[in-house]
């Protein structure tokens, strides 16, 4: 019988880390907004980050030429309202998540599609392989997609997602987060992160948020409570913006799930 990883020792070796880091930065080594790939206290990524070179895929035209496509008229007006894709109404806090996608000069990223997936108010995804025994909301299915305008600017409604337990250690909890996904000018672009919520009191004990090791690298993926984003008797407003490149980049997941 495998006697699972406590909390202890997943904290330890997330301090651990830590401090290998800081003895980097104290070496005069440049700091890194994303973490080594095999990252111990993450369990998933020793078994599933890419080991080998990478393999090109033929001509890349080709690729592009025989990728899917889509358009303006692909992405319909319920697609960003994720409480009002289904007859009911959703249960759980009603919130508006918006923001900006930047490049690396502030300049916005105009037409850039933009898809997001969650877990419910309860904690459990709309997927066959969720077998967390949380309830299920017939009305809530946690996908949904837009297009940015030409101000970069992107915006959902959705419902704020529950923590969920994840096996990677002895009670091991995510935090409540929204996965986005940005294709850029082709599918074959594409990069994907995670949004948590201020003041979430998992932070600390999550092996993949502290995976970032840099501290203003994982505050750049914490959204910030914005009251001009609240809708009045409907929804409260978190603000994120995303950056595709350069210092101010936001982190973006190379080979995790």
């Amino acid at each position: 019988m495998t006697i699972p990883l406590t909390q202890e020792a997943i904290s330890a070796e997330i301090a651990g880390h830590r401090e290998r880091y800081g003895e980097h930065l104290a070496r005069g080594g440049a700091p890194s907004s994303h973490p080594d790939r095999a990252y111990a206290p993450y369990r998933g990524s020793l078994l599933r980050h890419p080991r080998q070179p990478l393999v090109a895929a033929g001509d890349p035209e080709m690729v592009e030429l025989t990728g899917p496509a889509f358009g303006v008229t692909d992405v319909t007006e319920l697609d960003h309202d994720l409480t009002r894709q289904h007859t009911g109404e959703p249960l759980g806090e009603r919130i508006t998540v918006a923001g900006r996608v930047l490049d690396r000069n502030g300049r916005p990223v105009r037409g850039q599609l933009v898809e997001i997936w969650q877990a419910n108010a309860s904690g459990r995804y709309a997927h066959r392989r969720d077998q967390h025994p949380a309830p299920l909301d017939p009305h809530f299915t946690g996908v949904g997609r837009c297009l940015t305008d030409d101000r970069g600017a992107y915006r959902f409604v959705t419902i704020r997602p529950g923590a969920y337990p994840w096996r990677n250690h002895a009670n091991a909890w995510r935090p409540a987060h929204i996965h986005f996904s940005l294709f850029g000018t082709a599918f074959t672009q594409r990069l994907v992160t995670q949004m948590y919520f201020p003041g979430d009191p998992l932070f600390a004990y999550d092996p993949i948020l502290q995976s970032v090791t840099d501290d203003a690298a994982r505050e750049r993926l914490i959204a910030t409570y914005d009251h001009t984003l609240s809708v009045p008797e409907w929804s409260l407003g978190y603000r994120w913006d995303i950056v595709l490149d350069g210092p101010a980049a936001t982190w973006i997941e190379e080979g995790r799930a």
